[in-house]
């Protein structure tokens, strides 16, 4: 069974139309959380999501895709930090519903895209990095925060990454969401 769920978080056609219809999907779901707010959800999610958001901002300061090995800021201590904040976002958003029995919902299915995922960007990155990778691989855990790798520096902003991967506009994505649950919310009364 854990296979074949495997399989299709790996199939080829639906990551092609989950990619291509990714927006108009979110917009659906947003305006689904937001539509069917509970507002004694609102503080926590809020405070959740923006938990995420920072983690997320902070992999953006300090992520060169592609083109060196990630091994600072919050890449130090874990190897998919990124990962950690998505799920932070969306976990808070998805509170809103008030519905506990969808947060563990989501924490499976998200489990099993993250892994997946991973799995593909790490057989690229092996491919890209090639032994720099595979020994930061080696000291550094996927998914659980540890002891700085090799010692680099955790507390570390660079700008102009920020604006490279478009941190900007993740921020502003969240932020309008946010925005439009409150103002939403405090219309309801």
């Amino acid at each position: 069974m854990i296979s074949a769920i495997n399989d299709l978080f790996n199939h080829p056609g639906l990551r092609a139309f989950l990619v291509k219809t990714r927006g108009p999907i979110a917009v659906l779901l947003a305006a689904t959380f937001i539509y069917f707010a509970d507002r004694r959800w609102l503080w926590p999610g809020f405070a959740v999501s923006m938990l995420g958001e920072f983690i997320q901002l902070w992999c953006f300061a300090t992520l060169d895709k592609n083109a060196s090995l990630a091994c600072r800021g919050p890449y130090a201590i874990v190897r998919n930090p990124m990962y950690l904040g998505r799920f932070l976002i969306l976990l808070g958003m998805l509170m809103l519903l008030g519905q506990p029995w969808l947060l563990v919902v989501f924490a499976v299915v998200y489990w099993f895209y993250m892994v997946n995922r991973v799995g593909r960007e790490e057989k690229r990155l092996r491919e890209v990095l090639g032994q720099p990778y595979a020994e930061y691989c080696a000291g550094t855990s996927r998914f659980v925060p540890g002891p700085p790798y090799r010692g680099e520096p955790v507390l570390v902003w660079d700008w102009n990454l920020f604006r490279q991967n478009h941190g900007a506009a993740n921020l502003v994505g969240t932020a309008l969401f946010w925005i439009a649950a409150i103002v939403w919310l405090l219309a309801r009364g």
